[in-house]
């Protein structure tokens, strides 16, 4: 029997051939998303797919838009983003602390969605705007989530803006090394991926038409 998922996001694989892969939601699916941030209820999941039984289990449940997922340089921990909560965890895979999870990584500037180990073991992580700053309240109103969700031509106006973006670099201690921005996206706008390479880092975006690559040396 083939398992189905609602909204499956992202995955690593490991040495040893498993897949680590997160469910956003387990109640939206791709078309509604947007309500899972009205609501902003733990939906998420990681899970872990093993080879060798052909097997899925749950590593780590209720989080809040599971999003990215990334392993360490030594593959002694892992690291998934939550998206609703401007957070990333780390969840122990060896040694003392095996099986337990923790904050990596808190109050990001935005909310974290994919993320990428770096050749020198830190992480790079693009963050994106959830909600506009304007309209912020509706997380402390339920007249407004619920008056969003009904209304949804009005999801357009409290949607986080796109018109920017933003990446930082993490180290393997869970602190911010650096942080980089188009605020105002005139060069690329909603980068929601980066990734390291022979000293560039090439980002990703939903609302451009190229790659962007920009040197880091």
């Amino acid at each position: 029997m083939i398992a189905t998922y609602r909204l499956v996001n992202d995955v690593t694989e490991a040495t040893d051939g498993s897949l680590y892969f997160s469910v956003s939601s387990t109640k939206f699916d791709l078309q509604n998303l947007f309500l899972d941030v009205l609501e902003a209820k733990p939906h998420g999941q990681l899970l872990k797919f093993d080879p060798s039984s052909s097997q899925t289990s749950i590593v780590v449940d209720k989080l809040c838009f599971a999003n990215g997922v990334a392993l360490s340089k030594d593959e002694d921990f892992l690291i998934v983003c939550e998206t609703w909560k401007s957070r990333c965890l780390k969840h122990w895979l060896k040694g003392d602390e095996e099986g337990k999870t923790e904050i990596f990584v808190d109050n990001l500037p935005g909310g974290p969605d994919n993320i990428n180990l770096a050749p020198d073991g830190s992480f790079w992580i693009a963050l994106v705007q959830l909600i506009s700053e304007r309209w912020e309240f509706v997380h402390a109103s339920k007249a407004a989530k619920h008056l969003i969700a009904t209304y949804p031509s009005m999801i357009k106006r409290v949607k986080g803006a796109h018109r920017k973006a933003s990446v930082v670099n993490v180290g393997a201690d869970g602190k911010i090394i650096k942080k980089l921005d188009d605020p105002d996206g005139k060069v690329i706008s909603f980068v929601t991926s980066a990734f390291e390479f022979e000293g560039h880092l090439y980002l990703g975006s939903l609302s451009s038409n190229f790659i962007g690559k920009l040197p880091l040396i």
